[in-house]
């Protein structure tokens, strides 16, 4: 994940000041020093830095920080405060016009993942009860209509496009097609190029001017560093950019985009991408993501992960299910897919205050160990799934050969069933009500299986 480095050196930092009890002008000084060779090699612009440990140093050095009970604490507030100013203060909503459809303009360099980024967007606000509309502007990307098309039917989301026709033409066409079949928002995927050159903007000023769009959202590649800033400043200054859409946040990136970007070009980061996967968008929240570089954790967002993953319907059966203490494989295997659904563990992890995330570095929900788990589950028969304490010798093997695994497979999940039921057995009912209680009627998740 991005800012890992940055936060491991921050905590560092950090934790020679709590050391240090009593704090002076000179402690402090070295420790702004510190924060910004870490902003530095994070890839933040020299200008933003500068700026923000002046402010830090400013504010952590007046007297009633170095003499308060516990001044490192207060540094670290400051610290806090300036990196959520630094990118925004606030979460900053997308741009929605009072007459339908409002029309989001996506732009941004080739390569940036603006088109699949685009339509996770468009899924995003599928959610929130729009009907949006994904529209071909990308005339001269090789397969980059059909992409649109591939992604927009694996999320169930209409695409329009009209083939090499001018894109002009295509924009002022879907807005009359959206009126039509009931779209309210339309998502202009427009064409991008290697580098920023004149007939690009050209092109995407007259698409601009054709259609007035409530939004012109510019999509950046997080790994890219500063040049994204300068790729900002770049179509902001020839197009006049609402907010931007930061991609590929769970790679290697140091993080300077994400710091700078705002600070630099006044645009709100208003999305960001996670992952893959077509449901790994998130909306941006300085705060959270001042909380998460500092250790602090992003228990918001964890928790809107799991709101995501798991219908409320199921989860209020589930909890039902634990306390009567009928918790069947069927029902293990579907908590085990939604767990699934929430991503990468690593990622979950740096959202938990005090949870070490670097332990599960890399560490993914393991798709062929959930595939056999899933496999001999299916082998059973319902009565064999609800009761599985009848599964003989005979029954195993017959369950072995109809999944193409091994009895010691069989085996080690039941091992795993067992204990989970036994730890659940522990809690009793008083504990089980309270724990439903406090997770607001959700289950949790039963024990991990090998391969998590």
């Amino acid at each position: 994940m991005a800012f890992e480095s940055l936060s491991d050196k921050l905590a560092e930092t950090f934790k020679k000041l709590r050391s240090k009890g009593r704090l002076t002008k000179a402690d402090v000084k070295e420790a702004m020093r510190e924060v910004r060779m870490a902003l530095l090699e994070a890839d933040v612009s020299y200008k933003v830095v500068k700026e923000f440990t002046a402010n830090v140093t400013e504010k952590a050095s007046g007297e009633d920080v170095l003499e308060a009970l516990s001044p490192s604490q207060q540094v670290i507030k400051i610290v806090n405060e300036e990196l959520i100013s630094l990118m925004g203060s606030e979460n900053k909503k997308l741009n929605i016009s009072s007459q339908s459809p409002s029309i989001v303009m996506l732009v941004g360099l080739q390569g940036a993942g603006k088109t699949t980024n685009g339509a996770k967007l468009a899924a995003y606000m599928k959610k929130q009860g729009k009907h949006p509309l994904l529209v071909a502007c990308d005339i001269y990307r090789p397969a980059a209509i059909d992409q649109l098309e591939t992604v927009g039917a694996q999320l169930e989301i209409p695409v329009f496009q009209m083939g090499q026709t001018n894109p002009v033409d295509i924009a002022k066409a879907s807005v009359e097609y959206a009126k039509k079949h009931g779209n309210d928002l339309i998502f202009l995927d427009t064409a991008g190029r290697l580098h920023i050159d004149e007939e690009l903007m050209q092109e995407l000023q007259n698409i601009r001017d054709a259609v007035e769009p409530a939004e012109i959202l510019l999509t950046v590649d997080a790994m890219t560093g500063q040049d994204a800033v300068n790729a900002a400043n770049a179509f902001d200054e020839a197009l006049g950019v609402t907010g931007i859409m930061l991609t590929k946040l769970d790679g290697d990136a140091r993080g300077g985009a994400a710091l700078s970007i705002t600070a630099s070009t006044g645009k709100p980061i208003k999305f960001v991408g996670t992952g893959e996967k077509l449901d790994m968008i998130e909306a941006f929240h300085p705060d959270r993501m001042a909380s998460r570089i500092l250790g602090m954790g992003d228990m918001l967002t964890l928790i809107e992960k799991a709101e995501q993953a798991y219908d409320e319907k199921q989860a209020a059966e589930m909890a039902e299910k634990l306390l009567a203490n009928k918790f069947t494989l069927q029902d293990y295997l579907e908590q085990l897919n939604q767990v699934k659904g929430m991503g990468d563990l690593s990622d979950m992890a740096s959202m938990i205050p005090g949870m070490n995330a670097k332990a599960l570095k890399g560490a993914q929900v393991d798709d062929k160990a959930l595939a056999h788990i899933e496999a001999i589950i299916l082998s059973m028969t319902p009565k064999e799934r609800n009761n599985p304490e009848i599964l003989n010798s005979s029954r195993k093997k017959r369950i072995a050969a109809g999944c193409g695994l091994q009895v010691v497979d069989i085996n080690r999940l039941l091992k795993q069933y067992e204990a989970m039921q036994s730890m659940m057995k522990q809690f009793g009912g008083k504990n089980m009500k309270k724990m439903k209680r406090k997770m607001g009627g959700m289950g949790g998740f039963p024990g991990m299986p090998t391969g998590f």
